[in-house]
């Protein structure tokens, strides 16, 4: 008795020390279990043309535990939108963290991968590609050429695109994509738990204007000496170096027994390059002790920047959305999170896409095999019954073969 009292006591210890190393806020987590479609509302936009998609509940085709559900675009060349409300969050003064899976399972050719934060109000059987927002996050591809990482974010009723180049993940497995916006502006993307990017507010977004500019007023000083190196003054030039000739008679030469100067002239011997001749005259160049550097024109504070402490702020966020056109369907939205603590967002990434990716990656490829041993026999019997076929002429009652 007195060793399962023990247990018990270690597991209670074990499970409020977990809980005491999270000191953040939940906002909002959805694994996409039991009772997801009571949190979240499906968009009517585009029904009355029959271009507006759906979701399925599914682990897709391939997955690391077949219980572990998302939500599924489906079917092709469709609007898909949909939407949750959420605990309403004020990020002043907090860390906003977003995060969520996505399986690009299909051959998506073009369409996006994304997720949306929305402030205000929101008819969620309303909600389009026109609803404002606040955060765009996530993968959006079309053909070889793009295959971006959205990071849009809203200031002042504004969209304002992250000016770095960032690229998602193109494969088919799942993949988990977190955006950390910090109280201080600086940022972080990470990809499957690896900080892929980061930087600030400031100067990754055309938000505000820069702290700093060029003067272009600037002038480099006339005693700015920029010359790394200079021609050393105590070299002289050896006596009699300009008088060595650049080529010489060559010493080997040989008059021919054939030559008559009376036809041919007087002979004389070839040139050659004069080995002794080591061109113009150049004194030596030492280091310049007057070398300052090369001159750059100076920053200056920019008189048309305004600082905004308040520039990661965001307007109260009440909605969660997905909102994407696709030309193939089958993505595969799960395990969305808004929380303040990163590192809770590292350990949910863990727990889910960690705990079962390896299990995944060797369904695909069990999947993708038995794909090609498919289209071989497909192929096969495309060969086997094009061989097969028959074609002639009739003359009379007799068939003539011309294949």
């Amino acid at each position: 008795m007195a060793s399962v009292d023990s247990f018990l006591l270690l597991l209670i210890l074990l499970v409020f020390s977990h809980l005491s190393c999270f000191n953040g806020e939940v906002i909002f987590e959805e694994r996409f279990d039991e009772g997801w479609e009571s949190r979240w509302v499906k968009s009517d936009w585009k029904r009355s043309e029959g271009t507006a998609g759906s979701f399925k509940h599914t682990a897709g085709k391939w997955s690391g535990d077949p219980d572990d559900k998302g939500i599924q675009t489906y079917p092709d060349a469709r609007h898909y939108a949909i939407s949750a409300k959420i605990p309403e969050f004020n990020n002043k003064g907090r860390t906003l963290v977003l995060q969520y899976s996505i399986k690009l399972e299909q051959d998506i050719e073009c369409g996006g991968g994304y997720i949306k934060l929305l402030s205000g109000y929101v008819n969620q059987k309303k909600f389009s590609g026109d609803t404002p927002y606040s955060v765009m996050f996530g993968p959006d591809i079309c053909g070889t050429d793009k295959k971006k990482l959205h990071v849009i974010v809203s200031y002042q009723g504004q969209n304002y695109p992250i000016k770095k180049d960032l690229a998602c993940e193109t494969d088919k497995l799942t993949h988990v994509y977190t955006l950390i916006i910090r109280p201080d502006a600086s940022y972080s993307i990470l990809i499957d738990n690896r900080e892929r990017e980061f930087g600030s507010l400031y100067t990754d977004w055309d938000i505000l204007p820069p702290r700093k500019i060029k003067d272009l007023k600037a002038k480099k000083p006339k005693d700015w000496d920029d010359r790394e190196y200079i021609d050393d003054p105590v070299a002289t030039k050896p006596e009699g170096y300009d008088h060595i000739p650049a080529e010489i008679p060559d010493p080997k030469a040989k008059k021919p027994n054939d030559w008559d100067e009376e036809d041919d002239g007087i002979w004389k011997a070839p040139k050659i390059p004069n080995p002794a001749y080591k061109g113009p005259w150049k004194a030596k160049k030492i280091k310049n002790p007057n070398y300052k550097g090369k001159w750059k024109t100076p920053w200056v504070n920019n008189p048309e920047f305004e600082d905004d402490p308040d520039l990661y702020v965001f307007k109260p966020l009440k909605y969660v959305g997905i909102e994407v056109w696709q030309v193939k369907a089958g993505s595969v939205y799960d395990n969305i999170l808004i929380c303040d603590d990163p590192q809770y967002a590292q350990e949910v990434a863990e727990e889910t896409w960690g705990r079962n990716r390896e299990m995944e990656k060797e369904a695909f490829e069990e999947a993708e095999k038995k794909r090609r041993a498919e289209e071989e026999e497909q192929n096969g019997q495309d060969r086997k019954g094009s061989a097969g076929d028959v074609s002639g002429i009739v003359i009379g009652d007799t068939m003539i073969k011309t294949t």
